[in-house]
């Protein structure tokens, strides 16, 4: 990853079919780039960052908090579940504690397929997302939309007659309700066998309200792409509907099975959960 902070060019190599980059406007994996102090980004995503901060001055610390949620659960279901395959969609820019880093520490021969429908995280996947030798690393370039697409083109990579763990975490809140994101879910988790996971954490409209809202306004002024919606717990909790929730259940993701000692804040604006499929 480079570690310059001026802007990119937004031409492609010769021969690359990767769409240009807009970077005129935000984007939702660079603006969370920069909350996680990454420098992958541009002046638009910067500005969008800002105003958000602004609004909602505890977003960085709640993104860690979302970015240390991802890394426990990966962690257990490779570990004490035996899941040696992940699903991970809008992965967003590689940063410390990718899945595949985490699974394959546990579990060497595990296998990661990424998608996402930024063109520059996908000219970062394919430089730095590197596999074990026992296991392996994929990169889609596709949008969360498109289920079948997705699950056809994971299917290089991964075994769906095997369990796979689907992540979808901070993606959702970009499908609105008018385009049926609990269809899409139930068309990937459908699309896998009995005994695979859904981790999910999804950005929470009832917890600090008000800033919630004003952030939200915020960025969404700065995107081209889709609209923000927040949702609250009941609207995120049916996300994992016919599926068996894990204890502790739909929480905040600092409170999602927390390591002995660690120091959490007490409010996160995020709701998350992991269920199984039976």
């Amino acid at each position: 990853m480079s570690g310059q902070t001026g802007e990119r060019s937004q031409e492609q190599p010769a021969g690359d079919d990767t769409p240009q980059l807009d970077t005129e406007h935000a984007h939702p994996a660079r603006v969370y780039n920069y909350w996680l102090g990454g420098d992958d980004n541009f002046a638009a995503d910067r500005e969008a960052a800002e105003q958000a901060i602004a609004a909602n001055p505890g977003i960085m610390t709640d993104v860690r908090a979302n970015r240390a949620f991802l890394v426990r659960a990966v962690r257990y279901l490779a570990g004490e579940c035996g899941i040696r395959q992940f699903l991970d969609i809008g992965t967003g820019l590689p940063t410390a504690g990718n899945t595949h880093q985490v699974a394959q520490v546990v579990a060497p021969d595990a296998r990661i397929v990424y998608a996402d429908n930024d063109p520059i995280v996908l000219l970062h996947a394919r430089e730095l997302l590197s596999s074990t030798p026992r296991g392996a690393c994929d990169y889609l370039q596709a949008d969360l939309r498109d289920t079948s697409g997705i699950v056809r083109a994971a299917s290089r990579t991964l075994d769906f007659g095997a369990p796979v763990a689907l992540m979808l975490l901070i993606v959702l809140h970009l499908i609105p309700d008018a385009e049926d994101p609990y269809g899409i879910v139930a068309e990937l988790m459908g699309a896998l066998p009995s005994g695979s996971y859904l981790v999910l954490a999804h950005p929470a409209s009832d917890v600090r309200a008000a800033r919630m809202a004003e952030m939200t306004r915020r960025v969404n002024e700065r995107m081209s792409g889709p609209q923000a919606t927040m949702r609250d717990r009941a609207a995120i909790t049916r996300f994992f509907g016919g599926l068996e929730l894990l204890d502790p259940g739909v929480v905040q993701p600092q409170q999602w099975r927390p390591e002995r000692g660690a120091i959490s804040p007490p409010q996160v604006t995020a709701w998350c959960g992991v269920a199984r499929k039976r």
